[in-house]
């Protein structure tokens, strides 16, 4: 991911195209752009309970990962998707892998302004081969970083993320499909970084996708999407670098602070906008990494050790502090 450039274009692009929706301010616009409807969307107030899941064990980490790619058209807008999943195998990455036996939840993930999947390759790995399918589209405009109509693109990208999230898990009732049997599909969360974070809050808020248990947004905030939570409740973590010069820390808290569900924020000291997401050598990667798979061992498998983990908050390995309110 180049770094630099998508400082630029975030930091002097979004708060002009989106000043409206209150850059310099963490609270909720008057009036927003609305993004497109979505395919299931709810219209109830929220509520502060989540549904109870039947616990389901926590499989042990696969030794490989298969990829595969897919489109999904949502009316003109071309949807490339990347997927990540556990599969059979010795070691590393393999293209159209077997799938390691067992079904396993769903996570749709969105990428930031600029960015494309392949940018946080190794953090979605990860996340795969602990136990999840990652499906990650690449949006039409906002990967390009193509200036205001990138920018603007981003309020669109909730409906994206729906349409992409019913063409995958279709595939576990395709009889032929490689992923046919595989697939939990009535355990699924959404996460993004940056621009996709704000994709992640959307899919909450005015664009809420009934489908979703739970939603992981990283380094992202609720410009031009609201935060007016709606539907059954659905956990959310929030992750910010406290010196992100991109997406302000305030703002990213600001949404946090709004969630009227279960929720838990791990703000990073000295995080800045991207690095503790798709940088191995970052100090924050694994804390990053593993604080949201222990979320979502307990969002999406019911595992009553992981939401230990993240009740007990504090210090998370000299790097993160972690705030539990679950």
């Amino acid at each position: 991911m180049n770094r630099p450039h998508l400082r630029r274009v975030v930091a002097g692009g979004l708060c002009a195209v989106l000043l409206a929706a209150g850059c310099s301010s963490p609270a909720e616009p008057a009036a927003d752009p609305q993004p497109d409807p979505q395919p299931t969307p709810s219209a109830a107030a929220p509520s502060s309970a989540a549904v109870a899941l039947d616990p389901l064990p926590v499989p042990e980490r696969a030794a490989a990962v298969g990829t595969r790619r897919l489109t999904v058209t949502r009316g003109s807008r071309e949807l490339p998707v990347t997927l990540w999943y556990p599969a059979n195998g010795s070691g590393g990455t393999s293209a159209d892998a077997v799938p390691a036996p067992g079904r396993f939840p769903v996570v749709v993930f969105s990428h930031g302004l600029g960015a494309a999947p392949a940018d946080y390759r190794q953090l979605l790995v990860r996340w795969a081969r602990a136990g999840f399918v990652i499906a990650a589209p690449t949006f039409p405009s906002s990967a390009g970083a193509q200036g205001p109509a990138g920018l603007m693109d981003v309020l669109k990208q909730p409906a994206d993320v729906s349409a992409v999230l019913t063409e995958v898990l279709a595939l576990d009732g395709r009889a032929d499909d490689l992923l046919a049997g595989h697939l939990h599909t009535d355990r699924v969360a959404a996460a993004g970084h940056s621009a996709g974070g704000v994709t992640t809050v959307g899919l909450f808020t005015t664009g809420r996708d009934d489908r979703l248990r739970a939603g992981v947004v990283l380094a992202g905030s609720a410009l031009g999407v609201g935060t007016a939570f709606a539907g059954a409740a659905a956990p959310q973590l929030f992750v910010h670098g406290e010196r992100d010069d991109v997406v302000s820390y305030a703002s990213g808290r600001a949404a946090y602070e709004a969630v009227p569900w279960p929720k838990a924020m791990l703000s990073l000291p000295e995080g800045d906008h991207g690095a503790s997401m798709s940088d191995p050598d970052s100090p924050g990667f694994r804390v990053v990494s593993q604080t949201v798979l222990d979320f979502l061992y307990w969002t999406l498998y019911g595992d009553p050790a992981a939401r230990q983990r993240l009740s007990a908050g504090g210090e998370r390995g000299k790097v993160g502090v972690l705030d539990a309110q679950l």
